[in-house]
């Protein structure tokens, strides 16, 4: 990992892409971990939800059961960073994500400011790890609600030790990413996890580093340019986030 990485984020491909349906590999795994030691995104086909905690890949399937990402693996979309925190806190008990994410979001604003990029990495005991997960499609532009609807499956942790793997984008650069916080879960013993929509914590540290460049790998492929990006409703890149419909 070279030292241009530090605060900054290496994006692959835009998330109104991947909402549009565009999920064909931009790079490998292996590339990936070359620009970063932590951070979230999918694979190619949307075949899983990805974590990389601690310069490794882990890929959550659909059942939440957690597996190392192969180096070969294709990615589609992604955002890491070379991970070195600022700030230290501990987090106290947290009922909800909306409430977890209003901490952080008071955090970020009292020492830093809201219109720079974020990575929070959170230990911690959680009562509840409320998750999804995919299988992987093959269609081609079919957006990933659509998709969604047909490979996604949820899941509940309970009572589990793990970390959460917090992307904050501003909301200027929604679009690109999404705007505000996107979670996903590992646990500790890396056996389980997925893309967070709720969660009960119980007691915790957060880790904060400011992220103040990204890098954006534009997909050289032909059919990336068959989309029409600016077309991408708030709607299809609200799915990213909030598409939980099957258990």
């Amino acid at each position: 990992m070279s030292d241009q990485s530090m605060g900054k984020y290496y994006q692959v491909s835009t998330l109104q892409a991947l909402a549009l349906g565009f999920s064909k590999s931009v790079i490998t795994v292996g590339e990936l971990l070359l620009h970063g030691n932590m951070g979230l995104g999918t694979f190619e086909d949307v075949d899983g939800e990805m974590i990389v905690l601690d310069g490794k890949c882990y890929r959550a399937k659909n059942n939440g059961d957690v597996v190392p990402a192969e180096d070969e693996r294709g990615v589609p979309f992604a955002s890491v960073c070379s991970f070195q925190p600022q700030k230290s806190e501990t987090t106290g008990s947290m009922e909800t994500i909306e409430q977890l994410k209003e901490w952080l979001t008071l955090r970020i604003e009292e020492d830093f400011g809201l219109n720079s990029m974020y990575s929070v990495r959170i230990d911690g005991d959680f009562s509840k790890i409320d998750a999804r997960s995919e299988s992987g499609t093959k269609a081609h532009h079919v957006t990933l609600k659509d998709a969604l609807s047909v490979t996604q499956k949820a899941f509940i942790f309970e009572n589990i030790r793990g970390s959460l793997v917090c992307v904050y984008y501003p909301d200027y650069m929604d679009g690109i990413n999404a705007a505000g916080w996107h979670l996903h879960f590992l646990s500790e013993d890396k056996k389980h996890g997925g893309h967070v929509f709720d969660l009960s914590l119980t007691d915790g540290t957060a880790k904060f580093c400011r992220v103040t460049s990204v890098e954006v790998r534009i997909p050289d492929s032909p059919a990336f340019d068959t989309y029409a990006l600016k077309s991408a409703s708030q709607d299809e890149i609200k799915s990213v986030e909030q598409g939980k419909n099957k258990k």
